[in-house]
Order: structure tokens, then C-alpha cells, then sequence
């Protein structure tokens, strides 16, 4: 039997069909189809099955990353949306948190974004719950059904409900819900109580909001897919990958589409988790660098570090993700010198893939990092395999326009370009890492994408982040993401107790019931019993405090949870923010994560071979490091063999993506076939 894993991206949409018996994998890229991603989707798929002989019927599951709610979001073309709120939370969305970023200034120059709702398109319900979950006013639901078929009057696709206190008791929410759908059958329902019960008006209602603005188009392309794959003969499990790195169903993901907003990014870093612990590393620093920006996150002891917020562009919801930073900084990111400063410039305006770099020879002419690392030698004559020439006089002339600006050598400006994108790219690592409180020097450095691994080494060096890690196939890794992680599920609630005034019982108790959903959950997805696990967590903070950190108490309920959430937050604030209160600690809120495990890929071991590297030169450029010239050696990643060592400078090619190894180091080919480069002293790696 086989999985497909299918990774949908600004300019290729990637396609890995992994062999479950052996683990071994075939690949394939095609272009990204954004008017309709399905349609590069089928593409891609009926590809690799036909050029690895395979039958459709034979596919047991497909794992799919997919930018469609991402970009609802971002080009603002989301459904548009009505919303019920309780009386006088008409403007909740509105109010916000009343905070303007920027300094003193900012309330001059901040361009406030739109809301998701139109101030006119919400309607506001007599009828409240108080934080106890005790009505204090039936719900007038003569006035419900009265909302909604105004609100489709007026044309809305969506709706959204969020109720006061309707995380204490979600009966009127239901209520409403149940209103809605007798009233407008077939108009998609968001509840807050079940897009995200927890306290915090705002937070809730706008994550409620961001989930109804995305569900028609997320609903009506998962359900045009699933009919084109079960067209093709593909009809095993369909599983879409979460913000958190894990996977839910198509049925689930209809239903609570905010929980995909970052589902593309998560999948490079849930391959990092299969790939690194299997290479040795379990501590790790991502790179997934591409054609316009690249995503940075942090993985500690084999799991990444999880935020309880979702960022998409100006948009901020409450909903689980890996703590991915995001730079304007890829292969198209333009260079550009202003007249008003003479200070380089690199991004975040892209090439994109067109015209794209002016190495392409696709008409473009402005100067790109793609088009530095050109003139500088870093990448072989022609890419994907020799399916793509790259023109070496165009990239020169584009860079050259740098070089005049700031009155350099072309050699000069081309290396500045490639500084300062490094430098762009180190903020972010620093950001998921210093600014964490993690020391970086203890962390292996994962890079991957298409341009990814021409980088890593320059940022090793800046971080100390050793050795730098490059697995096999890296700019098709969002795709080995997809198909190598587990369903996740979560659960929570509000609780809001000080800790010294919560029962253990009582607590032992809710966090039986929030298990109990995730097995539903699980039961829901088809997980096997014994690939079952579920920890418990919880959202503590200092008595007045206006934020929480979550501290994971573990797997068992049957511990003595009240102590580890204590001590647990005095550790995490400590290492946050470098002390401790002695203030009464307060539980903000409660839930369960259950993941399961039996979706892991066995590693593939390659051919072993001595220290000698000769079989895989295939020839030799100059590159450009360091102010000079230098020889350097060419090598083809496919003839490389475990225990190969390659003395940088080096450039290893392989059909989707370029890797550089700069003097100075060594790079030595480990079991998996992962390139691991390491500063080398004497021709010793070290």
C-alpha cells in the first residue's frame, strides 16, 4: 500500500507517494494552479502514479497541505459573513483590544485593516448567560429568525454566533444555531462555543468571524477535490494538514477551517520532526526558504514549539499553530538601492515565479537573491535537473544596477545582496530562538525548500547552530510533512480559578471529560486504539496578570497535576522572561491534545561508501566567498553515498533544490542520506 503526501505552494505544488512497506518515496512538481488548486492537485497526482506504475486503488491514504484558507485571507476574498451577537456587543469586533501598534506616533500613520464583518451585517439577540453559565435572559429567538433572514437578505454567505459567557453554557448559541438552519438551510453555521470555548469576547468572536469567512471556499474546494480523487479511483482516507502540524479529516476541516490558516508552512516542520530525531538531532532550528519568503520555527526534544495564536497578515485568532516566523526573504526577493537613502535594500517585493530572476530569462530584469547567487557561482549551470538553463549575462546585468548604486563590483554587490537576506533570515531564527529564550548554539540547524539549503551554511555560521542538516529531496519536504505526521485533536475550556482554590478531583475530573472528546475525535478519524495518546494542559498566569503561558502537565490524570502546573509556569516564566513573582498563580484555561503516532515513515538507509567522494563529481565552478575566487566542486546528490565526505567550497545538485557548502567546512553523508555540515579543522570534521 501506498500514502500521498501533496503540498500546494505559491508556484509548484509538490507531489511525494511513499511506499509503506519500505518507506521508499517518488516525487514529482507541477504548477500550482491558483484559480483552481485542485486542478494542479489531480495533475501532480495522476503524474507519479503513472510514472511509478501504480494503481490508484493501491493509495491507502492522501495527506494534503493546502494554502486555500491562507489565502482567502490574505487577498481578502473570503465569504462575506454575518454575525449575532448578544445586545450591546454590536461593535465588539470594532473595540478590538483598543490597541494601535506603533510608538508614540502610530495613531497618525496605522491604516487600521477592515474587519472580517461589516458593522451593517451584524445583528445583535436579546437573551445572555452569566460566567457561571446561568441564564439571566431567555434567548429571543423570534428575533434569531428574524436576524438570519435579514442577514441573507442582504446577501451573506456565512454566519457566525457568538454569544456572551457562551463558553460557561453554549445552550443559547445551539439554540441559535438550530434557528439558522431551519431558517436558511445549507447557509454554513459558526458557533464560538464550538469554534473555540474559551473566555476573551473578542478572541472568540473573531476567531468564530475568521472561521466563517473561510469555510465556503475551504468547504466547496475539499469537497471538489475529494469528487475528483474518487473520480481518478483514489477512495482511501483524505486527511488535511493543521496549523499544529497535525492532520484532521476533510469532514473535520469543513468544519473548522481556521484550524488551517498556516497549513502549508506546518508541513516542512512536521517533516523535520520525522526526519531529525531519525538523524541523530532532536533539537532543531527550521529554514524553509523559498521563491518569496522563508518560515523559521523551533523544535525541541523531537516537538515544535506550539502558539495558541494563528497570525495571517494583519489577522490575529485563537487557534493552535507551530510558532512559525515569517521574513520577506526567498530566491525572487528584489534587491534595490533608493535614491533617498543609497542604503541596500533586499525585499520583501518578489519576483515571484513571473517574470521571476532575471536568470530565468522569462523577461525579468530586476535584481534578485536567486540572480546573487548566481553571479557569485553558487548555483550549477541549469536547474531541476538541467530542465531549467539559468542565463548568467541576464543576472549579471540585473545585479549590475545594485553594483552602480552603490558604486561596487558586480562580484561586491551580489555578496551584499546575500548578506543582508542572511541577516533577514537570522532575525527570524533569532526571534523563534533568543527572544524565546533558547540558546541557538544547542540547536541543529534543518534547512530545506528550493533555496533553503544554498543558505543554511552562511546562517550556521551567524547562529553556531551545528551541525546543518539537509535531508534528501528537500524542496519537496512540505509534502513528506503532509504524509508523515498523525491526526491531532484538541479539546479545552474555560476554568478561571486561582490554583490554591481549585479541588485536584475537580480537576482530574474536567480534564476526564475533555480526554473523552478527543476520543471522539479519534473515533471519528478511524485511529487505531494502540496509536492513541493524549496529554493535558493548561493556561496559567500571575492573579492580574493580562497574559497566560501554557504548561503541559503531561499524559497522565492521574498525578498530582496541581503542583507540576505551579512549578511548571515558574519555569517557563523564568526562562521567558527572566524571573519569578511570588503572586497567587490563576488557571485561565484547561485542555487535552490527543496526537496519534502511526503515520511515521520508515527511514531509508542508503548504500554505504568510504570517505572519498570521487563517484558523485560530476565537475567544478568557481564561487565568489569571501572578496575572491575560489575552485569549487560539483557534485550530483543521487551518487553520494553514507560516510561520503565533501570538503567545502562545494556545490551539491539535485533535482529540486541547490546546496552549498562553504570553505572552511566539511559536509558528510549520513545513513538517511542527509547532508550534515559541520566547520572542519585540518580535513577533520569536528
Amino acid at each position: 500500500m501506498y500514502r500521498l503526501g501533496v503540498d500546494v505552494g505559491g508556484t509548484f505544488t509538490d507531489v511525494l507517494l511513499i511506499e509503506e512497506a519500505t518507506g521508499k518515496t517518488r516525487r514529482t512538481k507541477v504548477p500550482s494552479t491558483p484559480q483552481d488548486q485542485s486542478v494542479g492537485v489531480i495533475e501532480g497526482v495522476t503524474r507519479v502514479l503513472a510514472d511509478a506504475q501504480v494503481r490508484a486503488a493501491d493509495i491507502r491514504q492522501f495527506l494534503h497541505g493546502t494554502t486555500v484558507a491562507t489565502n482567502a485571507v490574505l487577498e481578502r476574498r473570503g465569504a462575506r459573513v454575518g454575525l449575532i451577537v448578544t445586545v450591546g456587543y454590536r461593535q465588539v469586533l470594532h473595540i478590538a483590544r483598543s490597541f494601535v501598534p506603533g510608538g508614540l506616533g502610530g495613531w497618525i500613520v496605522w491604516d487600521r485593516p477592515a474587519e472580517l464583518v461589516a458593522l451593517e451585517d451584524v445583528r445583535e439577540i436579546r437573551g445572555r448567560m452569566d460566567f457561571r453559565g446561568e441564564e439571566i435572559e431567555p434567548l429571543d429567538e423570534q428575533a434569531v429568525r428574524a436576524a438570519v433572514h435579514q442577514l441573507v437578505d442582504r446577501g451573506v454567505d456565512a454566519l457566525a454566533i457568538g454569544f456572551v459567557n457562551s463558553y460557561a453554557n453554549p445552550a443559547h448559541e445551539l439554540r441559535a444555531a438550530g434557528i439558522a438552519a431551519a431558517a436558511a438551510p445549507g447557509l454554513p453555521v459558526s458557533t464560538s462555543a464550538g469554534v473555540l470555548p474559551e473566555l476573551g469576547e473578542y478572541e472568540r468572536t473573531l476567531t468564530t468571524v475568521a472561521n466563517a469567512y473561510v469555510r465556503p471556499d475551504v468547504g466547496v474546494y475539499l469537497r471538489n477535490l475529494s469528487d475528483k480523487l474518487v473520480s481518478e479511483g483514489l477512495v482511501g482516507e483524505r486527511r488535511v494538514l493543521r496549523s499544529d502540524g497535525g492532520l484532521m479529516t476533510f469532514e473535520r476541516a469543513e468544519d473548522i477551517p481556521v484550524s488551517l490558516l498556516m497549513s502549508g508552512p506546518a508541513g516542512g516542520v512536521a517533516a523535520a520532526v520525522a526526519l531529525g530525531p531519525a538523524a541523530g538531532y532532536r533539537d532543531l532550528l527550521t529554514l524553509d526558504m523559498g521563491g518569496t519568503s522563508t518560515d523559521v520555527a523551533l523544535i525541541e526534544d523531537g516537538v515544535p514549539v506550539i502558539r495558541r495564536e494563528t497570525t495571517v497578515a494583519d489577522l490575529v485568532v485563537r487557534a493552535p499553530s507551530i510558532d512559525v516566523q515569517t521574513v520577506g526573504a526567498g530566491g525572487g526577493s528584489i534587491a534595490h538601492v533608493p535614491a533617498l537613502t543609497g542604503a541596500l535594500r533586499v525585499g520583501p517585493a518578489s519576483a515571484g515565479a513571473l517574470p521571476g530572476p532575471a536568470a530565468y530569462g522569462r523577461g525579468g530584469v530586476l535584481p534578485t537573491v536567486t540572480d546573487a547567487n548566481v553571479v557569485l557561482g553558487y548555483l550549477p549551470r541549469a536547474l531541476l535537473g538541467g530542465a531549467m538553463p539559468l542565463d548568467i549575462e541576464k543576472a549579471r546585468t540585473a545585479v549590475g544596477s545594485v553594483a552602480n548604486g552603490l558604486g561596487v563590483s558586480v562580484e561586491a554587490a551580489a555578496a551584499a545582496i546575500i548578506d543582508i537576506v542572511n541577516e533577514n533570515m537570522l532575525g527570524a531564527l533569532r526571534l523563534v530562538s533568543v527572544q524565546r529564550g533558547y540558546d541557538p548554539r544547542r540547536f541543529a540547524l534543518f534547512g530545506f525548500g528550493g533555496a533553503g539549503p544554498l543558505h543554511a551554511n552562511a546562517l550556521a555560521r551567524l547562529l553556531g547552530s551545528w551541525p546543518v542538516v539537509i535531508p534528501q529531496s528537500p524542496g519537496v519536504l512540505c509534502a513528506y510533512g503532509d504524509a508523515s505526521t498523525g491526526v491531532r485533536a484538541e479539546a479545552n475550556r474555560s476554568l478561571l480559578r486561582p490554583l490554591d482554590d481549585i479541588d485536584e478531583g475537580r480537576l482530574q475530573r474536567e480534564f476526564a471529560d475533555l480526554a473523552a472528546q478527543i476520543t471522539t475525535e479519534f473515533d471519528r478519524a478511524d485511529v487505531p486504539d494502540d496509536a492513541r495518546a493524549v496529554r493535558f494542559e493548561a493556561d496559567v498566569r500571575y492573579h492580574g496578570q493580562g497574559f497566560e503561558v501554557s504548561v503541559d502537565v503531561g499524559s497522565s490524570r492521574h498525578e498530582a497535576l496541581i503542583p507540576k502546573l505551579r512549578s511548571g509556569f515558574d519555569e517557563a516564566h523564568q526562562r521567558l522572561f527572566g524571573f519569578t513573582l511570588k503572586e497567587q498563580h490563576e488557571v485561565v484555561n484547561i485542555r487535552a491534545v490527543g496526537v496519534s503516532g502511526a503515520e511515521r515513515i520508515k527511514p531509508v538507509e542508503i548504500e554505504q561508501g568510504g570517505r572519498d567522494a570521487q563517484r558523485a563529481l560530476i565537475g567544478g565552478q568557481q564561487v565568489y566567498v569571501d572578496g575572491g575566487w575560489q575552485d569549487a566542486s560539483l557534485y550530483d546528490r543521487t551518487a553520494l553515498r553514507a560516510g561520503n565526505e565533501l570538503r567545502g567550497p562545494a556545490i551539491v545538485v539535485e533535482m529540486d533544490s541547490t546546496s552549498l557548502v562553504l570553505p572552511g567546512c566539511v559536509a558528510r553523508v549520513d545513513r538517511l542520506g542527509n547532508l550534515l555540515i559541520l566547520p572542519a579543522e585540518d580535513g577533520v570534521v569536528s
